[in-house]
C-alpha cells in the first residue's frame, strides 16, 4: 500500500488551516492571550498557510505517482 507522510502531512494542514479560517475560536483564543491585534492579519496568514499546505500534498502525490526508472 502506498504510504506517505509528506502527503498526508498536506492534507491533514490543509483541513486544519481550512477549519481554522471557518471558525471564530482562533479569534476567540488570541484575544483570551493577549494578542487580539493579530487578528486583523489572520486571513492572510491562515490562507497562506492553507496554499503552503496544498502545495506540499500536491507536490507529493505528483512525486509518488510518477514513474520509476
Amino acid at each position: 500500500m502506498w504510504r506517505d507522510r509528506w502527503f498526508a502531512l498536506g492534507i491533514v494542514g490543509a483541513i486544519v488551516s481550512c477549519l481554522a479560517c471557518l471558525t471564530p475560536a482562533v479569534v476567540i483564543a488570541l484575544g483570551a492571550i493577549g494578542l487580539g491585534a493579530w487578528t486583523g492579519r489572520l486571513d492572510a496568514i491562515l490562507l497562506s498557510v492553507l496554499v503552503a499546505f496544498l502545495a506540499l500534498a500536491a507536490y507529493r502525490y505528483w512525486v509518488g505517482r510518477r514513474p520509476t526508472s
